[in-house]
């Protein structure tokens, strides 16, 4: 059974937009690629999925653009080459190595878990509350920036109810960022 792990970047408030924190730098971007090898497959939803190809899906060149650092081009290849699965409801269709998931999203993903390999990983916002709401979470991994930002959608917005978490990891970066694994801790009946 693999285990499913909710990573992203947060900002000290809280805020889980993806230009609210630190740009990315030459040891977070390490710190990610190394994250995502680990996992079999990554789940999105609809938002989440489009923001991730615009940025690294590799052109129809073969080549990858001039904006992009050669630091950057490990995360990119492993992003892009991974196995996706895309929860939607309204895309007619995906591709960029990705699976379109439709229907009741607690048992599709629980199938997935079901399935032997290392793990899934979940990104984004919106669909990871819906999986913490139901309980499919195994880990929680932030990478917390020293940053302020004030606005923004924050973090499980709307969780329905407390998850009591255990820490597990810790990572500093030298850039003032904190890297935090936690799972949930088990209520015993």
């Amino acid at each position: 059974m693999r285990s499913l792990r909710y990573s992203i970047n947060v900002t000290l408030d809280g805020c889980c937009h993806h230009e609210a924190g630190l740009p990315p730098d030459e040891e977070s971007m390490r710190y990610w690629t190394a994250q995502l090898e680990r996992a079999d497959a990554l789940l999105f939803g609809r938002v989440t999925y489009a923001m991730m190809e615009s940025a690294w899906r590799k052109p129809a060149t073969g080549t990858w653009p001039d904006w992009m650092d050669a630091w950057q081009l490990p995360f990119a290849e492993t992003i892009h080459r991974a196995k996706k699965y895309v929860v939607s409801s309204t895309l007619g269709g995906v591709d960029w190595n990705a699976e379109l998931v439709r229907g009741d999203v607690g048992r599709a993903v629980q199938r997935l878990k079901q399935e032997s390999g290392e793990g899934l990983w979940v990104g984004g916002v919106t669909l990871p509350r819906a999986l913490a709401d139901l309980g499919l979470i195994d880990e929680y991994e932030f990478l917390v920036q020293p940053v302020l930002a004030g606005h923004g959608p924050t973090l499980l917005a709307g969780l329905r109810e407390r998850i009591p978490l255990e820490l597990v990891d810790r990572q500093d970066f030298q850039s003032g960022a904190v890297a935090l694994r936690y799972r949930p801790t088990r209520v015993a009946a």
